[in-house]
């Protein structure tokens, strides 16, 4: 079906049929789902009719081949044009085979495995009847006590736009009309959610536009560039003004500026929530505001189908955004192919065999030994198969390390670290004690864990935090690890053995009382579905840890919002260890993180030298070529992510004083050497200024090459214009 035939289509609809098709609906509202009919609470407050159903646009939630089929095929009995249903879930990091969370990824440093771990969940999620996937999130996160960063990669502008891409190409393939073995990508939140005020969910987000060009809208553009089919708008304000009804934000710098055509959808009931923002008197402003920004479905509130008809008679809206918007929304169907098969890609029989299959699940432990991040060793790790081990703490045996937003991932599937370490050692040589739960601890607990280590010559601690303390309103604002987890930690300390600990988290957290008590410290963060197992992989050193941070940990919370590519000040800390007066400094605590962006430990040692420039001098049309030797100088094989930042040292504004333009991962055998590579143009030295101009500025710039954002060597140059 051609464009035309489309806008056809449209002509034919009445006006209440068009709208209906800007309205999702969750899946209870559909005949043919499990619960259908199962209308209660909010949603039975919506006032949705029978026929506002039938000429609904999309279905939220719904999964199962037989579900998905069966919801379609009554859709399609009811509707007069046969306009069939998109299908749209929350496939975030994995379908059922559960993937780390995308901060972990982040982490991996690894962008083909983060493809990889989208065309997976897209192939499990396409199978089970799901059209339309709402990642990647792709929000830049400098305050850890948001409990959204886990949905995130970082803190870094270029590292964050290359996730996206990544994650858009495995999710979307090539051709989504004929692989139907894949999904639509929608990008997220629209835009800035990750900057919210206090590291509240849902909070105000208040910045000039130049740092909401500068940091933020880089990785909405790069997954739009790589062909997100769609955006969904985010919960918060962007210049006083809430996303989903942000003509600027919407109109001018998505659609305009950015080329989006394609759908825009907004959050969960954030069409109506302009009423709490207060920008919109009621339901009715709330859709005249949202439909004139730009918003083509509306999720889970009713204030199109109530009030947008209303709003055409009186000459407030145009019929035609209404058309525009539903022929977005067609174009999208056309293009997955709905049209001439409504039942895209759900097979019963395929399902069975590709969810959550050995391949996968052997992926999701590939993908979780390599974002897991080794932050301490202090001669601990690896341990040895001939060590007797106690292993403690409340995720010894636990199945919650999948994470938020592991929507169809089940705890029951997950492999614990028991069982993980049961493939490594003999059981005899394995004691197990729960030591405490996540925020309690008790003395039967602490004799039980005493009783574990007594015998063992090495204790594997297994701490974090409960899946429900991170996520979407997961928010904290002490982000230490529990105090029963933390005393838990101290009575082992005792016993005067070597400590491991492993963490299970979802955000950077302030570790005082982790790594300062312990030997050893692995930051697994929720690994998914093979946790279990990717964690004895690094534990025994089958897999060399590989991670490095894709966002710093804060040194205190009191940091907050503490990141490697801030401004300096004109009075700038000079010695990290000096305390001196009338500089911009804590008086109680460094201005450093603890564990920077970019860091990571191996089993094995790296070392940087013979760091060269093709040139001292630069121009617009003759790149820079960077080269360092990198020597893996230890014992053991393993993998480097080799970084380059730069620093433009006098700008028109404030720079940052340093930013990652590139980086490779790269594999070493012991003793090996190898040339590391890089270019620059002078395109990536742009910024914008003051005016927003996007360009250069000529003058003095530093490269820094190393393993981290800490850890670097370093070279200048000069651009000239």
């Amino acid at each position: 079906m051609n464009e035309q035939k489309l806008t056809s289509l449209v002509n034919e609809m009445t006006l209440d049929e068009k709208i209906a098709q800007l309205t999702q609906l969750a899946t209870p509202f559909f005949k043919g789902a499990s619960d259908g009919g199962q209308i209660t609470g909010p949603m039975a407050e919506m006032g949705i009719s029978d026929e506002m159903i039938g000429n609904a646009g999309s279905v939220l939630g719904a999964s199962g081949a037989k579900e998905v089929i069966s919801i379609q095929e009554k859709h399609l009995e009811e509707n007069r044009l046969g306009i069939p249903l998109l299908v749209m879930s929350d496939i975030v990091h994995g379908y059922k085979t559960i993937f780390p969370v995308p901060l972990a990824i982040g982490c991996s440093w690894d962008l083909g495995l983060a493809e990889k771990s989208a065309e997976i969940a897209a192939r499990e999620a396409s199978a089970s009847g799901v059209h339309v996937t709402f990642a990647p999130m792709v929000d830049l996160v400098r305050d850890p006590r948001w409990g959204r960063v886990m949905e995130s990669t970082g803190e870094d502008p270029f590292l964050n736009s290359e996730f996206a891409r990544a994650f858009v190409r495995g999710f979307q393939g090539d051709d989504l009309t004929n692989e139907t073995d894949r999904v639509a990508a929608c990008v997220k939140h629209f835009a800035a959610y990750g900057a919210a005020e206090g590291g509240r969910d849902y909070n105000t987000v208040d910045m000039s536009e130049r740092e909401l060009r500068e940091s933020y809208l880089p990785a909405y553009k790069a997954a739009l560039d790589e062909g997100c089919e769609m955006v969904m708008t985010a919960f918060n304000t962007v210049f006083g003004i809430p996303a989903t009804g942000n003509k600027k934000l919407m109109r001018s710098i998505l659609r305009e500026e950015m080329g989006f055509d394609g759908v825009l959808i907004s959050d969960w009931g954030a069409v109506k929530e302009m009423i709490p923002h207060g920008v919109a008197e009621d339901e009715k402003e709330a859709a005249l505001k949202a439909i004139t920004a730009g918003v083509d479905i509306e999720m889970m509130t009713a204030a199109y189908v109530k009030y947008l008809k209303i709003l055409v008679e009186e000459n407030q809206v145009e019929e035609e955004l209404i058309d525009e918007a539903v022929l977005r929304i067609l174009t999208l169907k056309e293009k997955l192919g709905l049209f001439e098969n409504p039942y895209r890609g759900a097979d019963e029989e395929l399902e069975k065999e590709v969810v959550l299959s050995t391949a996968h699940r052997e992926a999701a432990r590939e993908l979780a030994s390599k974002s897991a991040v080794l932050l301490k060793n202090e001669g601990v790790l690896p341990l040895r198969k001939e060590q007797n081990i106690g292993l403690i703490g409340p995720f010894a045996e636990s199945g919650d390390i999948l994470g938020p937003w592991s929507w169809l991932g089940s705890k029951k599937d997950a492999v614990t670290v028991r069982e993980g370490f049961s493939q490594k050692i003999n059981e005899a040589q394995l004691t197990v004690a729960g030591g405490s739960d996540i925020e309690r601890i008790s003395e039967e607990q602490i004799q039980d864990a005493l009783h574990a280590a007594k015998d063992a010559d090495v204790i594997v601690l297994a701490l974090g935090e409960d899946s429900e303390m991170s996520g979407e309103a997961g928010c904290r604002a002490d982000i230490r690890l529990p105090e029963a987890q933390l005393e838990l930690i101290q009575r082992m300390k005792e016993l005067g053995k070597p400590i491991v600990s492993v963490l299970f988290n979802g955000r950077p957290l302030d570790l005082h009382g982790v790594w300062d008590e312990t030997d050893a410290v692995l930051e697994a963060w929720y690994p998914g579905t093979e946790g279990g197992a990717a964690v004895a992989d690094l534990i025994y050193g089958d897999v060399n840890p590989s991670g490095r941070l894709a966002m710093s940990f804060p040194y205190s919370a009191g940091q907050i919002p503490v990141y490697y590519n801030h401004y300096n000040t004109g009075r700038p800390k000079g010695a990290p260890d000096a305390q001196e007066r009338y500089v911009s400094q804590y008086l109680d605590i460094p201005n450093s993180p603890l564990f920077p962006f970019g860091y990571g430990l191996s089993y094995t040692e790296f070392t940087y030298s013979g760091m060269e420039l093709s040139s001292e001098k630069m121009t617009c049309d003759r790149q820079l070529n960077l080269t360092v030797t990198v020597t893996n100088s230890g014992t053991a094989a393993g993998e480097e992510v080799v970084q380059l930042y730069v620093r433009d040292v006098s700008g028109e504004v404030v720079r940052p004083l340093k930013e990652l333009k590139a980086f490779e991962k790269i594999s070493l055998e012991p003793g090996e050497s190898k040339e590391v590579g890089f270019s620059l143009t002078e395109e990536q030295l742009r910024y914008h200024h003051s005016d927003l101009t996007f360009t250069s500025d000529r003058g003095t710039f530093i490269a820094y090459i190393g393993g981290n954002s800490k850890d670097v060597m370093e070279a200048s140059f000069i651009l000239e214009k």
